[in-house]
């Protein structure tokens, strides 16, 4: 296994929870380096799997396996690429939601505020939009929307006034620019901490990732057998709210199903973590980005 790209989170709980048949289809979201693709053909015999992603730095990290077809798009396309695969419909669908361990290592990506690079971080090179045009060209009330909502920033209006002050005299370009003008707001006990919320939320707001998930959990029910597991991996408090919204009422935004008029709710899915899995502590220690890791699994009713 390919750990130097990227170490699985949450590795047996996940596969445990898709529960593989050996002739079974299964789709992994989020291939990366690979991590669960390797341990899902290590159950499966003449099975099949459909892998997602979109960066081709996973591409190149790819399986050479005849039972693997690899799809180089966002998963937010999960129904029309199974549909041209005629591979519909699946016995479960697995997805990490987090950044690649590579991504973060590979300075020139934009995506760490430990290395000085362009303000990119892309997950597909070929999209034209990167963070610095977030930067630079977004209202005062869109850069304060986007660091409130997917940094989860107090402070989010002060820290625009001083991006907005910046770009007024010249574009902001480098992580390096980015993180000086955030080290103004840091705490100083947890600096670390903030400038990783500030590059989350213009990380999420450049891939459409909010937007990628809600699509890709909506065409889910659609492509899985009845019994189907649905396993999601998620890391932000956003994200996990979405999934478990999803899970107990098939909206992303509903918390609680709609009932019939006898009371009944008219759900989906069943949940089958009733209560959210997490790391072990052994787990967090040799792997510190697991920290905020949050697993949920679901199974697909019968038609509803």
């Amino acid at each position: 296994m390919n750990t130097t790209y990227h170490i699985p989170v949450l590795l047996q709980s996940s596969i445990d929870g898709i529960n593989i048949r050996p002739d079974g289809t299964y789709v992994d979201l989020t291939f990366g380096g690979g991590g669960h693709s390797r341990a899902i053909l290590e159950k499966l015999n003449n099975g099949r799997l459909i892998v997602f992603d979109q960066d081709e730095d996973a591409w190149e990290n790819r399986i050479d396996d005849s039972r693997v077809e690899f799809v180089r798009h966002n998963f937010r396309y999960l129904y029309q690429f199974l549909k041209y695969l005629e591979a519909m419909p699946v016995d479960g669908i697995l997805a990490d939601l987090g950044v690649s361990s590579h991504h973060f290592d590979a300075a020139d990506r934009g995506f760490s505020f430990r290395f000085d690079a362009d303000l990119d971080m892309r997950m597909n090179k070929n999209q034209s939009f990167t963070a610095a045009d977030i930067l630079n060209t977004y209202s005062e009330k869109q850069l304060i929307t986007v660091f409130k909502l997917y940094g989860e920033i107090s402070s989010s209006r002060r820290l625009v006034s001083e991006i907005i002050n910046y770009r007024n005299i010249k574009p902001l370009k480098t992580t390096w620019e980015l993180k000086e003008l955030a080290s103004k707001l840091a705490p100083r006990k947890d600096a670390a901490r903030f400038y990783g919320q500030v590059f989350q939320a213009l990380r999420i707001e450049v891939n459409g990732e909010m937007e990628a998930l809600k699509e890709m959990l909506e065409s889910s029910y659609s492509v899985l057998k009845p019994g189907g597991r649905l396993v999601i991996i998620s890391y932000h408090s956003l994200e996990d709210r979405m999934v478990k919204n999803f899970m107990r009422t098939g909206n992303v935004e509903k918390s609680q199903p709609e009932t019939d008029i006898f009371g009944h709710a008219n759900t989906p899915f069943k949940v089958v973590t009733r209560k959210v899995i997490v790391p072990e502590e052994e787990e967090v220690s040799l792997n510190p980005r697991a920290r905020s890791a949050k697993l949920r699994i679901a199974e697909r009713a019968e038609n509803v």
